[in-house]
């Protein structure tokens, strides 16, 4: 679709939508807009979904059809350059560039490993005197090092030095993980295949989504962002009606721009999924959609929070990197204690802390005025700082998924 939006120039804006993509919309406006889509494509797109021919058939003029043409191009160059992504599609190229940066990574990984033994024969006060000015420094040796997840990390440690009483564990913590994360990668070639693909996906070396293609209805349990100064990530559940099977999909945007893939909570669609190598990972890709998101009453089997707490400790094992795992808890409450909340369990007298974050919330009054002291059931991430609701349902309705991020 295209057209022509007045605006305050004096030529109006050219807009275009391509909807015939099977990978989702795609968006063009010349508007200085910052947002993505622009306020003009989502119009353009109102008037198409109203009908009434309100968006007539119609040959696309020249600079529509030029946009159409190069992006379709530039996605069948992609298509055939392959899974590995190289621009040639030589798989030889691929493997010595492969090579080259697995000799980088290792590189940084063991100038990393001497920097935290320093750090802690130093003592970790030295951390606190030092400022973040270290820590930013060593994370841009890591970005060198094209090891982005190392870097993210290292980023992370440089926040924690006088963040509060306990630090120094805190510090200490997190500095056995990055340690054990090092020894990982430098001693690879001695692990599980599965835990080897989890130490590779953790370091921020890219995978494929190599499993066998999952065809299931999915339902989307919760959606949300978290953004820094480059990149916008999008998070999207998914539970498979017939498999039982839980998958993450990851969406990426430019800083500033939302991620293209975008999918709403509630709804189920027939769709494939294929997960990505590692142990205990559930990161997965969407493959061919066969039905538009459409309501359901499928509802995702809810469990207490004892077992919550116990299946984030069996992904623990697979995956000792993981800050949390999915779960859905039936029939319990939110409850204040002292000042903070939790999750309690309607029958019986056990509980689980809600996150720091998930206390700040706005998404917390929400779930407490679904609730109204009654039990709910509710989808969320449990982990070591607590569980983070992310989306609930009422006791005896059908449907009505409330998102809660």
């Amino acid at each position: 679709m295209w057209g022509l939006c007045k605006g305050s120039g004096s030529k109006p804006y050219q807009t275009v939508v391509d909807i015939a993509d099977a990978t989702g919309p795609a968006y063009k406006c010349s508007c200085p807009s910052r947002k993505f889509p622009c306020k003009h494509a989502l119009g353009l797109l109102l008037l198409w979904a109203g009908g009434d021919g309100a968006v007539p058939r119609g040959e696309a003029p020249g600079w529509a059809e030029e946009w159409l043409t190069g992006r379709r191009k530039r996605a069948e160059e992609k298509r055939a350059a392959g899974p590995a992504g190289s621009p040639s599609g030589d798989p030889e190229a691929a493997r010595r560039r492969a090579e080259r940066r697995a000799e980088r990574i290792t590189a940084g990984a063991t100038e990393l490993e001497q920097r935290l033994a320093d750090l802690l024969r130093g003592g970790l006060a030295t951390a606190e005197q030092a400022g973040y000015g270290l820590w930013e420094e060593t994370a841009a040796r890591m970005v060198d090092a094209q090891a982005p997840g190392l870097a993210a990390r290292v980023r992370e440690l440089g926040a924690i030095p006088a963040s509060g009483p306990g630090w120094p564990v805190r510090l200490l913590e997190e500095c056995a993980l990055l340690h054990l994360l090092d020894r990982g990668w430098l001693r690879r070639d001695e692990l599980p295949d599965g835990l080897a693909a989890t130490v590779r996906s953790r370091i921020g070396v890219p995978g494929s989504a190599e499993g066998p293609p999952v065809r299931d209805h999915w339902l989307v349990l919760a959606q949300y962002e978290t953004a820094d100064a480059r990149l916008t990530t999008r998070r999207i559940w998914l539970h498979g009606a017939e498999s039982g099977r839980t998958a993450l999909l990851l969406s990426y945007g430019a800083a500033g721009r939302a991620p293209e893939l975008a999918l709403p909570v509630g709804l189920a669609f027939e769709a494939e999924v294929s997960a990505y190598p590692g142990a205990g990972q559930l990161r997965a890709a969407l493959g061919e959609r066969f039905t538009p998101p459409a309501p359901t009453e499928v509802r995702p089997p809810g469990t207490t929070t004892t077992c919550a707490a116990e299946r984030y400790g069996e992904a623990l094992r697979a995956d000792p990197w993981l800050d949390s795992f999915p779960v859905t808890l039936d029939r319990v409450m939110p409850v204040p204690v002292g000042g903070s909340w939790q999750l309690a369990d309607a029958d019986t007298d056990l509980a689980l802390p809600l996150a720091p974050s998930a206390v700040a919330h706005p998404g917390l009054w929400r779930l407490v005025a679904l609730s109204g002291g009654g039990p709910v059931t509710v989808f969320g991430e449990c982990g070591h700082r607590g569980f983070t609701p992310l989306t609930a349902w009422p006791e005896g309705v059908v449907g009505q998924a409330v998102p809660l991020c």
